[in-house]
């Protein structure tokens, strides 16, 4: 699916359904329309940050067969931990390769036919709250998809608290 320009009204749409909705899913469904549109994905998922127990666990997964919500991945002390959650930096795996290395689960991801992923945490007040994780084939993220997949992760700061 090509890529489109995030507009002012895919905006407004997910911050309309998380001043209204208490429960953040009909945020996220439109939320996962709206990021398939602008940077498309195969998976996309939504997970929050246990600064506690140095986990992230998924709370939206477009496919919950492979990915349910509920579940928790340790990341503490990785090289993927580090850069995402303690450095709020985004994370791109560009190919195969990128994602063997970073991923636990790779044989699960690549049986998806997912080749690329790119993890963009959610900061607020300084501290790494959620990660939004989108997936595609090799090679579909690049430099140039990170400010879109910023400020739309940062539409759901509100669901972290």
């Amino acid at each position: 699916m090509p890529k489109h320009p995030l507009t002012l009204a895919d905006v407004a749409a997910i911050l309309d359904l998380l001043g209204r909705d208490p429960d953040p899913q009909a945020a996220f469904l439109v939320f996962d329309h709206v990021t398939q549109r602008v940077l498309g994905h195969k998976l996309l998922t939504v997970m929050r940050h246990v600064a506690a127990s140095a986990e992230v666990e998924r709370i939206y997964s477009s496919n919950p067969r492979a990915y349910p919500v509920g579940g928790r991945k340790q990341k503490q002390g990785t090289p993927w931990g580090q850069m995402v959650l303690d450095r709020g930096e985004v994370f791109i795996a560009k190919d195969r390769e990128d994602l063997r290395a970073a991923f636990a689960d790779h044989e699960l991801i690549f049986s998806l036919g997912i080749g690329s992923i790119m993890n963009v945490p959610v900061m607020l007040h300084g501290r790494c709250r959620g990660i939004v994780n989108l997936s595609h084939d090799a090679g579909h993220y690049g430099a140039a998809d990170v400010p879109p997949a910023r400020v739309l992760a940062g539409l759901l700061a509100p669901v972290f608290g």
